[in-house]
């Protein structure tokens, strides 16, 4: 497969260039409407608080832009610079059988990545964030994050790639559906799991203390036919001044969970417009809209590593000498991005359009005129 050489690299240059044009073109736009309020929010947002917004995309923005041209230079040291192959050659001197030598390969592999773009996520927290007032993260905060988060990668990620080194080394021609189905169960496990089990190990989870925004909440769930194992506040202010809520979990083991800085920031008929527009999503089946395509997606990509891990030429073409599982797996992380960034437009069309009908829910469920949300 000599041609896939270039392919690859045009595919990653036009990846490349696409994104930093979009972001040099948001950028212009931003600072072009930077001195003016909007219409529809003259007299709900202040000129001053415009500008900051304004000055704060422009500046994660232009961030972007330095981690874009980064990562496409990790990627092609990656594969065409011969980096897999250097650290596959480094680990192949310890003489380690399968599973363990192609996990410690990929393993090793993503901690350098991981280890490259860690200066853009300090200037990000720390620069960026700080500049704008919006970081309360500590550098022992960050620290005690990042190491949680490498624990958990091993301890859920570690048994992962185990078992798909020895599926595809052992499992015969369908080793990639059965890949896709403990994938499948694993995902779900996970989203299950995590309001319980994992997030705790960040956050703090308190139950909604506020009685009078409670009853507004429990009113909406029910009559939104919706079922939680409760509504709770997440300590989001020891990280980051931005507001948010979110669900999580499945089944009967669903949350909803408000940051604490969202409460600070917003009245009850503001909180419930928050609430109504994420219920919207609940009831118009988008969540399951998604898990479906999600499904479908992972199924396509397992089967098309299988075709691919078969290829000695796909190997060869990307800085690999040696056919392996832990190879195909990289090779597969690192080049599908450039072509699957071209279909985004196509799922940014469907996100926009579930985001519209569930402003619409929101407005017809529950927006008094006296609401202050401009929809």
């Amino acid at each position: 497969m000599p041609w896939f050489t270039p392919v690859f690299v045009v595919a990653l240059v036009a990846e490349t260039f696409t994104r930093l044009w979009l972001a040099t073109r948001q950028m212009a736009a931003v600072r072009a409407h930077r001195d003016r309020v909007p219409e529809q929010f003259v007299g709900q947002v202040e000129l001053v608080e415009q500008q900051k917004a304004a000055d704060y995309t422009v500046a994660r923005a232009r961030l972007g832009r330095l981690d874009t041209v980064a990562d496409a230079v990790v990627r092609l040291a990656f594969t065409l610079g011969g980096g897999i192959a250097l650290i596959d050659s480094l680990w192949s001197r310890a003489h380690l059988s399968q599973p363990w030598h192609g996990t410690l390969v990929i393993g090793t592999t993503l901690l350098v990545m991981m280890l490259i773009n860690l200066p853009f996520s300090l200037w990000s927290t720390f620069r960026v964030e700080a500049r704008f007032g919006f970081n309360r993260m500590t550098a022992a905060l960050y620290i005690a994050d990042m190491a949680k988060s490498l624990l958990l990668g091993v301890l859920l990620g570690g048994p992962l790639v185990i078992g798909a080194i020895l599926l595809m080394d052992r499992g015969g021609t369908w080793w990639w559906l059965y890949a896709w189905l403990g994938w499948t169960a694993f995902s779900l496990l996970i989203t299950w799991a995590f309001p319980r089990f994992i997030a705790p190990l960040f956050n703090k989870f308190s139950p909604l203390a506020d009685d009078a925004l409670k009853v507004r909440v429990e009113g909406l769930l029910e009559r939104c036919g919706f079922a939680s194992k409760g509504v709770f506040v997440m300590d989001g202010s020891r990280r980051s001044a931005h507001g948010n809520a979110y669900f999580t979990g499945v089944g009967r083991n669903k949350r909803i969970v408000f940051f604490d800085t969202l409460l600070e920031r917003l009245g009850g008929v503001e909180v419930e417009a928050v609430l109504a527009h994420e219920l919207g999503h609940f009831r118009l089946q988008h969540v399951k809209q998604r898990l479906v395509l999600s499904l479908f997606v992972s199924l396509g990509a397992f089967a098309l590593i299988a075709w691919l891990a078969a290829q000695p030429g796909f190997y060869a073409a990307l800085g690999l000498p040696n056919v392996s599982a832990h190879g195909a797996l990289l090779l597969f992380m690192l080049v599908a991005p450039s072509f699957t960034y071209f279909i985004t437009p196509a799922g940014a069309w469907w996100s926009r359009r579930h985001e519209f009908q569930a402003d619409d829910f929101a407005r017809n469920t529950r927006m008094p005129a006296r609401s202050r949300m401009p929809w």
